[in-house]
């Protein structure tokens, strides 16, 4: 991730630590909902020392938000990019996706409303987790997808589908519980231990529940 440069370089830990704190303020409330003296007592530092690090709280989100995403993207990306086989990537996928949003289950919530409220942040989002523009990360997971996705279809394995839509199917899948936690708890029975089993066992049954569906 590429932090914002601050005037002290020399003390990341105090950075570091304010980062972690707005992590957890802005995952709980939200930018909007967030304030600065939250994150401060969050942190264990004046709310003088925040605005001396990061300037305001526009550039303490921006920063923060890099920060999530980069704990999701790019794995993902890399593992619908590489050469393995169809099934091993929806596996991996599946596994990457849910093992790193039950630790930050927040996290979708997140960063849909932050890009809902600023859509201008998608490149900035995807060039500081990636190093690549939106224009180099399609041809590279989508290419390779629809090479795989033509020669199942030919092979009678598969139904006919799009590489856009086998993405997107799979990542809303494996996100959209974590995104409507609240409304899934309380339509469901839940409490936090429950939910954490739930989605324990999504774990386990996603992969093959959408593997299935995209046969003939």
């Amino acid at each position: 991730m590429k932090r914002l440069r601050t005037s002290a370089p020399r003390d990341r830990t105090t950075g570091d630590r304010i980062l972690d704190a707005a992590h957890a303020v802005f995952l709980r409330r939200g930018t909007a909902g967030a304030r600065m003296q939250d994150i401060a007592t969050e942190a264990g530092v004046n709310q003088a020392l925040l605005h001396y690090y990061f300037r305001s709280k526009d550039r303490l989100s921006k920063a923060v938000f890099h920060r999530a995403a980069a704990q999701l993207l790019p794995r993902v990306i890399e593992t619908m990019a590489a050469d393995i086989p169809l099934e091993e990537k929806v596996t991996r996928v599946v596994r990457i996706e849910i093992d790193r949003l039950s630790q930050t289950p927040y996290l979708p919530g997140y960063i849909i409303s932050e890009l809902h409220h600023h859509p201008d942040r998608v490149r900035q989002l995807i060039a500081a987790v990636t190093g690549l523009t939106p224009e180099d990360v399609r041809p590279r997971v989508l290419s390779g997808l629809r090479r795989q996705l033509e020669a199942g279809v030919k092979a009678r394995r598969l139904r006919r589908i799009t590489p856009e839509q086998f993405m997107v199917n799979l990542m809303s899948l494996c996100i959209f519980p974590f995104a409507a936690r609240p409304l899934i708890m309380a339509l469901l029975g839940l409490d936090a231990t429950g939910f954490d089993r739930f989605i324990e066992r999504r774990r386990d049954e996603l992969a093959a529940f959408f593997l299935a569906a995209l046969r003939p």
